[in-house]
């Protein structure tokens, strides 16, 4: 199929074609189940347009633990068809969606009680396993293997030899969120749907009691203009209490925000061929592998402060090492901390409820004629969300449309993948390049990667690692700007790459070369390159100083030192 550009150009073309004509469906937020809706929309025929008052995936679809995953602890609770419909969906990204985004990735599971535990806790994995088998999508998967300690410390020699008395091994998947949204948007653009980030949705049209259209406010250009759409979805997360207060409208439903933090560290930190899963007293903690580092997490508080940029704070850093260091052997300290990000979890919630019994089940409601609210839910599960999203607006059209799609749709990257893949060492011969590094590539944009590799024949310069972030080509902050979207550096070194948690120095010293990259596409002059730099390094100095903050409101405080490039 083919493939959707989103440079600049594109971008205000997309914007002068929803100002021009009205739409089936508008959505608002691009986040995962705002970009999948806009999927489902365009791919059922709707004339679809998505709005984005940051950046694809800048809230919590870029901040989360990178899993995709039915959810152990959902099956203790007992909520099995929420364990069933994450588990056909892992099953479907894995092998037909997105297998160039979504890989298989095991965990261990330290058992720390004789007998009991083994049979308890295997009992768990077993049914985890039976269910995935049994939604038709889950032999893609290694099933679950009982370990003696010995055989588990060969496997993860990094644990404490008294840490456990046995383990279990099993199978999760895991992808890079920001990247994923991002490849959602270009596969709904490619279906037709118009799109655009910095487009703040700043007002409601109505006629009478009905929703009739938005007025969105363009970030870049300036300027504000009207969209006119039969109906209107709200996929806005832990902004929709915000959104829905543009039509003076709460909804039968409310929004809670839930931080979770996560530390990213060295691979060599932790000796180990598998990622770990440990049980804390409120939930649980992961160790996932991450290319050539971990990531540790999460926490699970409540936050009521700044939304767009929750904060870590010392406490949330000192609480996970804490926890992962009660089963290492060689502990890990402050000075091992490569990256810390926090995202907040929208949890629909009554008023008076504790985050920590709030549910992750989604919620779909029509509040007012032309307008649907979608939210909750769980990433793995933003397919089924983006489907109920499409199916309740359809309910306004008034008209026959065709029922939903996206189990058969890839993304784009995805067809031709396994082929490439499978010839991965010819490419790296063709090209000259590592073969590792053609996996990573394959890994990136699947069957999409020759557009890279065609910016690095037109210049060969492209073909070199960015300054200070090695595992990355010049030629994909190109990439990122002139197809991906990216309007600001830290959209390429926060969400089209992450080279601003898997560096030491956090991107400060890759943001000079990488913003002189995207000014030939953006056409920024010196001073826009100084500027986007003069931010991009305020804003990590502004997270490590809110990261040595006690709690939460000092942690926030510092944390909004530092400006916005492009003010909301």
């Amino acid at each position: 199929m083919r493939t959707a550009t989103l440079g600049p150009a594109e971008r205000g073309e997309a914007l002068a074609r929803m100002a021009e004509r009205e739409l089936d469906i508008l959505v608002v937020g691009a986040g995962v189940v705002g970009a999948g809706t806009a999927l489902d929309a365009a791919t059922r025929g709707l004339t679809t347009g998505l709005v984005e008052a940051r950046d694809w995936a800048a809230g919590t679809s870029s901040r989360s633990s990178k899993l995709i995953h039915g959810g152990l602890r959902y099956l203790e609770m007992l909520d099995f068809a929420l364990v069933r419909e994450a588990l056909k969906e892992r099953g479907l990204l894995l092998e037909r969606l997105a297998p160039h985004l979504v890989k298989p990735v095991p965990f261990l599971y330290p058992l720390q009680h004789r007998g009991w535990e083994r049979f308890y806790a295997g009992s768990g994995v077993a049914l985890y396993d039976a269910m995935s088998v049994s939604s038709g999508h889950g032999r893609g998967l290694p099933t679950h293997r009982h370990l003696t300690r010995k055989r588990a410390l060969q496997v993860a020699p990094a644990l404490k030899k008294d840490a456990l008395v046995g383990a279990l091994q099993y199978y999760d998947a895991q992808m890079d969120d920001a990247r994923y949204v991002t490849t959602l948007v270009r596969t709904a653009a490619a279906y037709g749907a118009d799109v655009a980030n910095r487009a703040r949705v700043v007002g409601f049209l109505r006629e009478g009691e009905r929703v009739v259209g938005a007025r969105v406010k363009d970030l870049e250009q300036g300027g504000e203009f009207e969209v006119r759409a039969r109906q209107i979805v709200n996929a806005t997360g832990v902004w929709t209490d915000d959104t829905q207060q543009l039509i003076a409208e709460r909804g039968q439903f409310h929004v809670r925000a839930s931080k979770g933090i996560h530390l990213v560290v060295p691979k060599d930190r932790i000796h180990s061929t598998t990622g770990l899963i440990l049980r804390t007293e409120k939930s649980v903690l992961f160790v996932i592998p991450w290319g050539r580092h971990w990531i540790i997490g999460t926490t699970d508080t409540d936050w009521d402060l700044d939304k767009a940029h929750p904060a870590a704070s010392s406490a949330d850093i000192d609480y996970l090492l804490e926890h992962v260091n009660e089963v290492l052997a060689v502990p890990l300290t402050r000075d091992d901390v490569q990256g810390v990000y926090a995202g907040l979890r929208p949890l629909l919630a009554g008023e008076s409820d504790a985050t920590s019994k709030l549910s992750r089940e989604h919620t779909v409601a029509h509040p007012v004629p032309g307008l649907v609210v979608v939210a909750g839910g769980k990433y793995t599960t933003y397919r089924v969300m983006a489907k109920d999203a499409v199916d309740e607006a359809v309910h306004g059209l008034a008209q026959r449309v065709a029922e939903c799609v996206t189990e058969d749709v890839p993304l784009v990257g995805a067809e031709g993948y396994r082929a490439l893949w499978n010839g991965r060492a010819q490419m790296a011969q063709r090209t000259g390049l590592h073969v590792a590094r053609v996996e990573h590539l394959l890994n990136r944009y699947g069957s999409m990667v020759d557009e890279v590799l065609d910016l690095v024949t037109a210049d060969p310069k492209l073909g070199e690692p960015l300054g200070g972030a090695e595992d990355y080509l010049r030629a994909e902050v190109v990439y990122a700007t002139s197809h991906e979207g990216a309007r600001h550096l830290d959209d390429v070194l926060t969400r089209r790459t992450r080279i601003s948690i898997e560096t030491f120095d956090r991107g400060t010293r890759s943001a000079r070369e990488a913003a002189e990259l995207m000014a030939g596409v953006l056409g920024w002059d010196r001073s826009q390159i100084e500027k986007e730099v003069e931010h991009y390094e305020k804003r990590v100095e502004a997270e490590r100083e809110s990261q040595r903050q006690p709690d939460d409101q000092t942690a926030d405080a510092a944390r909004l030192g530092a400006p916005e490039v492009q003010p909301l």
